[in-house]
């Protein structure tokens, strides 16, 4: 009998990072994946490239800094993190993030790394 198949999973984040718990929860979900050694991607896209923005103050707003918990994903095995270029032009957002390794894809790249996963999750 043959060992099934391990499944790819996506998560999708479309949700700015302190204005609802979307953020937060993918992120919970990406290390609990990480730690079960799942196949995990990550990508940005819309309000979601707000999550990669360097040099953010959430206390300011007095909010937990939870960004600071994706310096972990080396630890993890979370490698693959992808960002819609097309979104940070619309934001007008530098290609500086506050973590490394992250591919900067065009719109037509990302939705075909997008749609290649058999699972997907969309915050």
């Amino acid at each position: 009998m043959s060992e099934p198949t391990a499944k790819t999973i996506s998560i999708l984040n479309t949700s700015s990072p302190f204005g609802q718990a979307n953020a937060k929860d993918s992120l919970d979900i990406a290390l609990i994946m990480g730690t079960y050694e799942q196949v995990t991607h990550l990508f940005f896209q819309g309000d979601g490239v707000w999550q990669l923005v360097n040099n953010q103050q959430p206390e300011s707003i007095q909010v937990k800094d939870f960004l600071k918990t994706f310096s972990a994903f080396e630890f993890y095995d979370l490698e693959n993190i992808y960002v819609c270029k097309e979104s940070l032009t619309q934001r007008k957002l530098p290609l500086c993030f506050h973590i490394d390794n992250v591919q900067v894809l065009d719109k037509k790249d990302f939705a075909t790394k997008l749609t290649a996963s058999d699972i997907l999750l969309r915050f």
